[in-house]
């Protein structure tokens, strides 16, 4: 028998007959356990998958169901507090707060209630006694929502009722299960979501009521390019009209506690009507 290495016509010893088969047996195990290890990837792939999925199912009968994912409009009162750097800014301000489902909200403010947030889609405005203005991006806000306008779409984005409510139901969403963790002292499930937008939001599941007790997401400031990342824990919650409901949140921001709410009266499903939320001058009482 003849080889033919590079070319050249060799005669074929035993020893190089035996290396040469030996070098296509490596090949061709080689070629099984690539072929082995590609196809046992995507079952281990899908398999997580199908667990934070069902984590997050479980999360949202925890909350209600169908009754929490068919939620029309929420009618809500309370107290909320605002920090800088972890610090309390006076003594709260008192709240009204109608929101109608997708990206309809409006916030009354004072005890007078004279001063009025309304978001309608990409639109904001603020109402008070001089009348209605749509602020600048940069202009501090004086509700609850954000410190400044585009923090109130930003957050609204990554709203606990968006990812579960429109994230979930996007083409191509991902779900990762990332494992046991503790969030607010308690032991939760702990499941990343991300779209087709690459946003990604990681949420936290109480091992015991299934309930979400914690949000957090990452975003880059357009500005000066840094990273930051936004919480939210999830506590007190109450059932109200077949809705398991938070009536405290707090909002962290790099670290640092930014803001807490505390609701005293929460509705669901009021038919509040859409001429709540137009931008019209506020009327004297």
């Amino acid at each position: 028998m003849i080889l033919l290495v590079k070319g050249c016509a060799l005669p074929a010893s035993n020893l190089v007959m035996k290396t040469f088969a030996i070098f296509l047996l490596a090949i061709s195990v080689f070629g099984q356990i690539a072929t082995e290890t590609g196809k046992q990837s995507l079952p281990v792939d899908q398999e997580n998958a199908r667990k934070a999925r069902a984590i997050v199912d479980r999360g949202i009968q925890a909350l209600g169901g169908q009754a929490y994912v068919n939620v029309k409009d929420v009618t809500e009162e309370g107290k909320n507090f605002n920090f800088h750097s972890g610090r309390p800014v006076g003594a709260g301000t008192i709240y009204w707060r109608f929101y109608k489902l997708p990206d309809k909200e409006r916030v009354e403010f004072t005890k007078q209630r004279d001063v009025v947030d309304v978001f309608t889609g990409d639109k904001a405005y603020e109402i008070t006694f001089r009348g209605v203005r749509e602020p600048a991006a940069d202009d501090r806000m004086s509700s609850m929502l954000g410190p400044t306008w585009p923090d109130y779409f930003r957050r609204r984005r990554y709203s606990l009722d968006w990812v579960l409510r429109r994230w979930l139901n996007e083409p191509g969403i991902a779900l990762f299960y990332e494992g046991q963790s503790v969030a607010d002292g308690k032991s939760v499930d702990q499941v990343s979501i991300m779209n087709t937008r690459n946003e990604a939001v990681t949420l936290f599941f109480d091992l015991e009521t299934h309930l979400p007790i914690k949000k957090s997401y990452s975003w880059r400031d357009p500005t000066d390019k840094q990273r930051n990342t936004e919480e939210e824990i999830y506590a007190s919650y109450r059932e109200a009209d077949g809705i398991m409901t938070p009536f405290t949140l707090t909002r962290f921001y790099n670290g640092d506690m930014s803001g807490q709410r505390f609701i005293t009266s929460l509705k669901y499903n009021q038919g509040t009507d859409d001429t709540l939320f137009q931008p019209k001058p506020l009327t004297r009482k």
